[in-house]
């Protein structure tokens, strides 16, 4: 039975080799395209609302909507706890490991392109949210149910993300924590994926409230913390930062003699690796983002893009400047987070590998938790049968988890990668064909913004085409109305 879930068994040589035709040929140039087209639309949303995104982060945080209600900083929070993690520390080095440092500039590409795919995917999980138990609940199957009006497409992606996320991504979380541990402190996995199994079960029990609350205490600690570390690694090696910086550049096109495979390797590798850390249009952060409380859905849009930068593009490069400063990639065997372990052990003592293995606990376990809610989200999606969301917290929590504790790196990874493609393709299609009402979003907050209204509302009068397909979004859930935005824009 364990030689089926090794890296050379069947099951995992059978589901590479459709990863290897399927994401060659058909979702890493539907990632581009499709983000290169919602950046075009949005006229370059990703960067010229920065600014916008990080007030309203930080507005987010003082705002109490009710006991029962999530901030929008607490939705960034959990999207983050799922973002930030084993793609983080683990993936980042396994594209290394394969394709070389060249894959580090595919990252970056997939990251800064596909934020607008995010902002996209999120605009409109906020549009099309329902109400729920004085919460909100929605996401890509809301959406596609009520925009499209496509039942059976609506259900195959819940189905898809359940799976996806409650069970192929908490293996591999499961399989990352167990090897840092083992490696540093020789705790068999066995034991480990038990443990992992009781504190998992124990938050999941607790509900998106307990969720939103414990990673929003985790995750600015742990990524500060990780953040810290790195920044004094490359300020101690800070003459070696621009070789770095060249040997990313030159191997991103195959140049160089440490160029770790072909170009199409190496891009298929940043790009798969980077779309499992930060999730740009993947159909993910839309359900934890469509149970924030907010009063224009574009703000919400912003902030998970938001999280798209924070995650590639700071806590991802920190893992990369890390393990090429090192150099222990171009002599070593080891690959996910043994080689992050072993590159920090080359730069800080032996107090790098438990360093790793404490972060990737916290990483990898807020991930667990953050994971397990878009599998809920879905579920009540599909049935309100209570037992169906306690069978999965079941599987979640004590199944997957031990799975992943007892299953080799290569499978975990493969699983996820398959089922991570899957849903991918659902949500791109979903979000391309909705994209104009996330566009009209956007202008509409741009209108508001130059009208001098200091915080845009929404009402879903101002889309009278598709109101009777919105919940939510009354006059009476805002403190204006459309009139009162129109009053103002005369005013100025």
């Amino acid at each position: 039975m364990m030689e089926i879930f090794s890296a050379d068994g069947w099951l995992n040589t059978t589901i590479v080799s459709f990863n290897d035709f399927f994401w060659s040929y058909i979702l890493v140039a539907g990632l581009i395209a499709c983000a290169l087209w919602f950046t075009w639309k949005t006229h370059f949303v990703q960067f010229r609302m920065v600014g916008e995104m990080i007030r309203l982060l930080g507005e987010s945080t003082n705002k109490h909507d009710g006991e029962k209600h999530v901030s929008s900083f607490q939705a960034f929070a959990v999207s983050i706890a799922s973002r930030v993690g084993t793609g983080n520390l683990a993936g980042v080095a396994s594209a290394i490991a394969i394709g070389g440092p060249g894959a580090v500039f595919w990252m970056w590409v997939i990251a800064l392109l596909g934020s607008a795919s995010a902002f996209v995917e999120s605009t409109l999980a906020q549009l099309y949210k329902r109400k729920h138990n004085g919460s909100f609940i929605g996401g890509p199957a809301y959406y596609i149910l009520y925009g499209m009006h496509n039942k059976w497409m609506s259900k195959l992606f819940a189905v898809l993300i359940t799976m996806t996320f409650c069970m192929a991504y908490i293996s591999v979380h499961s399989n990352t924590i167990c090897g840092a541990m083992q490696n540093a402190f020789g705790v068999n996995p066995l034991w480990m994926g038990i443990i992992l199994v009781v504190l998992s079960l124990s938050i999941v029990f607790g509900g998106i409230h307990r969720i939103a609350n414990v990673s929003s205490i985790i995750v600015p600690f742990m990524a500060v913390g990780y953040i810290i570390l790195a920044l004094v690694i490359i300020a101690l090696n800070i003459h070696l930062v621009p070789n770095v910086i060249r040997l990313i550049f030159e191997n991103a096109f195959g140049i160089g003699p440490i160029a770790g495979g072909s170009l199409g390797a190496m891009m298929m590798n940043g790009i798969k690796r980077g779309l499992f850390s930060n999730e740009a249009g993947e159909g993910s952060a839309p359900n934890i983002a469509a149970t924030a409380s907010t009063t224009h859905p574009v703000k919400q849009g912003l902030i998970q893009a938001l999280g798209v930068f924070t995650d590639t593009l700071v806590v991802c490069s920190c893992t990369a400047f890390i393990i090429i400063i090192s150099g222990v990639y171009t002599n070593s065997t080891e690959s996910g987070i043994l080689l992050t372990q072993n590159a920090l052990q080359s730069e800080v003592g032996s107090a790098g590998p438990t360093f790793v293995a404490i972060a990737i606990f916290f990483f990898a376990f807020s991930s667990i938790i953050g994971n397990y809610y878009y599998g809920e989200a879905n579920v009540r999606f599909l049935t309100n049968r209570r037992s169906a969301v306690f069978a999965l917290r079941i599987v979640t929590g004590g199944v997957m988890v031990l799975f992943g504790a007892i299953a080799s790196l290569d499978l975990v990874w493969s699983i996820g990668d398959l089922f991570m493609g899957l849903i991918t393709v659902c949500n791109l299609i979903a979000i391309l064909v909705l994209g104009k009402q996330a566009f009209f979003l956007l202008d509409d907050y741009l209108r508001q913004k130059r009208a001098g209204i200091k915080s845009p509302v929404f009402h879903k009068t101002q889309m009278p085409e598709i109101a009777d397909d919105i919940e939510c979004w009354d006059e009476t859930d805002s403190e204006c109305t459309p009139e009162d935005v129109e009053r103002a824009e005369k005013e100025k």
